[in-house]
């Protein structure tokens, strides 16, 4: 088949603004497997809220659970685009009707005091770019109705990005060891999710080498200021309204997120 990529990019944003969420795209509008016309329809959404007067401020790495590849039947990670307009203060109340389908996850942030070379990545290359780390927690979502989605859908929706909360206890990357670090993420006090850095491609870091050597093969390499969510910790949690969620991620601290009860 034919890619249609206007016609998805429409359906998409459409999903995105009036919070009714779309079939897959799979099949229908993009052919199945084809990630490159998935990501000619995730920079097609990202470069009109860039022309609305969004920010890009850095990018997000999903997929990188080779259990979760493994479902998708894929064996790389995919990536997003963060922008301003997703970022959530730390304890700051979301409302949760900007979402539709939201779920979180715990991970670790970096944040970049260099830019990356235009070239090959090497870890000595982020090591020195590396500003500090965070603890963060994304709020993913999807535009796709009952997440019924495929590497295809994932992609083209940003890589069903949503928005994103970063911690404030900034750690340098010899302060921690982000392989061993151990995560839990409660909800009313309560543990509902845990895991730990090497559940992320072995090592948080190694998610960062590949996000930069792939956005510098595309010519957009990652630059000093970016933020980038390295993938999750552990399994992601269905959000509950009027619920408060707490991360804690040995040596880096805690975030905090919580949501406004639905609206009838």
């Amino acid at each position: 088949m034919t890619p249609d990529l206007e016609a998805a990019a429409r359906e998409l944003t459409a999903a995105r603004e009036s919070g009714k969420p779309c079939p897959p795209l799979r099949g229908r509008l993009l052919p199945d497997g084809d990630v490159d016309a998935a990501y000619r329809v995730q920079q097609a959404q990202v470069g009109e809220w860039l022309r609305r007067g969004h920010r890009r401020v850095g990018a997000k790495i999903g997929l990188t659970n080779p259990a979760v590849q493994q479902s998708f039947g894929v064996y790389q990670p995919d990536f997003g685009v963060l922008t301003d307009a997703m970022g959530v203060p730390d304890g700051a109340e979301v409302d949760i009707a900007r979402l539709l389908q939201p779920r979180v996850e715990a991970e670790v942030a970096f944040v970049l005091g260099a830019d990356l070379p235009d070239g090959r990545v090497t870890t000595a290359d982020l090591l020195r770019a590396v500003d500090h780390v965070l603890p963060a927690i994304e709020i993913v979502d999807s535009r796709i109705a009952g997440w019924d989605i495929s590497i295809v859908d994932t992609v083209a929706d940003n890589a069903s990005s949503g928005l994103f909360v970063l911690g404030t206890t900034p750690r340098r990357l010899a302060e921690v060891d982000l392989r061993l670090c151990g995560m839990v993420l409660e909800h009313a006090g309560e543990p509902v999710s845990v895991g730990a850095g090497a559940a992320c491609l072995g090592n948080p870091l190694h998610a960062l080498e590949w996000l930069a050597g792939t956005m510098a093969r595309a010519g957009d390499p990652l630059r000093a200021g970016d933020v980038v969510l390295s993938g999750a910790l552990g399994p992601m949690v269905p959000v509950t309204p009027g619920a408060a969620y707490e991360a804690r991620i040995s040596g880096l601290g805690s975030v905090r997120t919580l949501f406004s009860r639905e609206t009838s």
